[in-house]
């Protein structure tokens, strides 16, 4: 790989409930809002739900505002679940192919992306080309189900947090391919941290002699159904 340049988004509120005997549970986050366009939208009247985005300062909106793939914006859980970090149900079903829905969970953003058939297939080959091909560090741990070479449960959807590993700046995305991704002449697709140049594949593993030190998280996460998914918590309990 060339070396990039560097100046180169409802959930329902459902609680998860047991039977009549089992005590309560926390309730599910309550995503309240779909916004669409090209760049990270959030609600101007709550800074505090900005903060995981204002660390890159202008690089980075600048860099997103130039994303030209479709997503829904974020969906905020409401106050009370955020700060109880409960688990957030999410509908998939509003999704393109190809396109990524952004959602809030304990305070951090967590991509799910649709992956398109070409964006699986970009992932052939780049072993040789990454820091962390098979999640193995710890400092990261991927779940048992996610440790592989698309890093999640159904082939299609990527869930991974929108964090970067070096400085914690947020990534934009970067699907387009080739030199018109203005990312580098062979770029298969994926992200890129603008602030120091960190690249991501399509299953978010870093390249090789990168700034981030770690391969995006993969929270736990399971399905309630083909077209619903929970983040932070799975078969074996809450993250």
């Amino acid at each position: 790989m060339q070396n990039p340049a560097q100046n180169s988004t409802t959930a329902g509120s459902a609680g998860l409930a047991g039977s009549s005997n089992a005590a309560p549970k926390k309730p599910l986050g309550l995503a309240s809002e779909i916004t669409e366009g090209e760049s990270f939208k959030m609600d101007e009247k709550d800074p505090g739900r900005r903060t995981w985005m204002i660390t890159c300062g202008a690089a980075g909106a600048v860099a997103g505002a130039a994303v030209a793939v479709p997503f829904l914006g974020s969906m905020a859980p409401s106050e009370k679940a955020r700060s109880a970090g409960a688990p957030v149900e999410v509908d998939l079903s509003d999704i393109a192919e190809g396109g990524l829905k952004i959602v809030e969970w304990r305070g951090k953003p967590v991509w799910i992306v649709r992956r398109t058939p070409a964006m699986l297939q970009s992932l052939n080959g780049l072993d040789t080309q990454l820091a962390d091909p098979n999640s193995d560090r710890k400092d990261y741990p991927v779940p048992d189900y996610a440790k592989n070479a698309h890093r999640s449960i159904k082939p299609e959807f990527l869930i991974t947090v929108g964090i970067c590993t070096h400085l914690g700046c947020s990534p934009v995305t970067k699907f387009e391919t080739g030199g018109a991704s203005g990312v580098a002449g062979d770029w298969p697709g994926g992200f890129l941290c603008p602030c120091h140049g960190s690249t991501f594949d399509m299953a978010g593993r870093v390249y090789a002699n990168k700034p981030a030190p770690d391969n995006l998280e993969v929270p736990r996460h399971m399905y309630l159904s083909d077209t619903r998914v929970v983040i932070g918590k799975d078969e074996q309990g809450e993250a």
